[in-house]
């Protein structure tokens, strides 16, 4: 190998290395005939579907709790929670564990896809919606190539007033 091409590889090794640092990583799931996707580093693991233990006078997107390795565990539909119909229990309906702050989480969402890396010129804002919907929880849409995703910031969606399953102050 000459001293060139040598250096080369050195500079791509580098630059790939550049790259993943400046990269993130994001769980990719779908609700009815959308992708979503949320930031790896906040799923702690993804398990099937079971029935939960309602608790009364809760808002109907919080499906109940279950009790996961001795935590109590909310529940949160995301389905009912963005207003879409047709929502059916299949084989391919899962949870989604999440941390938020300190508190653990589950989202039920219609399948989980895959695990996709995105560089930031691959995130665009989130666009802005006015009153009649709050962007609030969405942190950008990504693309690649044929794929776009909605990218949700489940901090913001698990905090905020209509959730309040976390609290605000433990961030």
């Amino acid at each position: 190998m000459t001293a060139v091409s040598q250096a080369n590889a050195q500079l791509q090794q580098a630059n790939a290395a550049n790259l993943d640092a400046h990269s993130s990583e994001f769980l990719v799931f779908s609700l009815g005939d959308e992708e979503y996707a949320v930031d790896i580093l906040k799923v702690q693991e993804i398990r099937g579907y079971e029935n939960v233990t309602r608790i009364a006078n809760a808002p109907d997107f919080i499906k109940g709790v279950t009790n996961l390795r001795g935590v109590i565990v909310p529940i949160v539909d995301l389905r009912i929670k963005f207003h879409l119909a047709n929502i059916e229990y299949g084989g391919q309906t899962v949870v989604i564990v999440v941390n938020v702050g300190d508190r653990v989480v589950g989202i039920v969402v219609d399948g989980v896809s895959d695990v996709m890396t995105l560089t930031p010129d691959q995130i665009k804002p989130a666009p802005e919606f006015g009153v009649t919907m709050s962007s609030d929880y969405l942190s950008g849409l990504g693309s690649l190539e044929d794929r776009m995703l909605v990218l949700v910031d489940i901090d913001k969606l698990l905090t905020s007033e209509e959730m309040a399953l976390v609290d605000k102050t433990t961030h």
